[in-house]
């Protein structure tokens, strides 16, 4: 039986739009919801809670083959880039 494949995915972005971080996470949660229901990946904010217009989004994906994994995450982090409200200012994606 092969192992388990992770890919993590993650997007720091910069959201000018924001004026509180109210506006922040209303923004972000819709973004999430879009984003789980279109491609079954695990999504968080993970860095930048307090700030109004950052956020570091974690995209993850577990499947049997690395390739899988990575084309999932790959394809979630494109979509983020192209609906956001905002910038993208760094991707990073890892296989685990």
């Amino acid at each position: 039986m092969s192992a388990a494949r992770l890919a993590v995915g993650t997007v720091e972005l910069h959201l000018p739009g924001a004026g509180s971080l109210k506006d922040k996470r209303h923004v972000l949660k819709g973004l999430k919801e879009k984003v789980k229901h279109r491609f079954d990946v695990a999504v968080a904010e993970v860095d930048h809670h307090d700030s109004w217009q950052r956020a570091t989004l974690a995209v993850a994906a577990v499947s049997h083959d690395s390739r899988h994994a990575n084309e999932v995450v790959s394809k979630a982090v494109a979509f983020i880039e192209s609906v956001v409200a905002g910038h993208v200012i760094d991707v990073h994606i890892e296989i685990l």
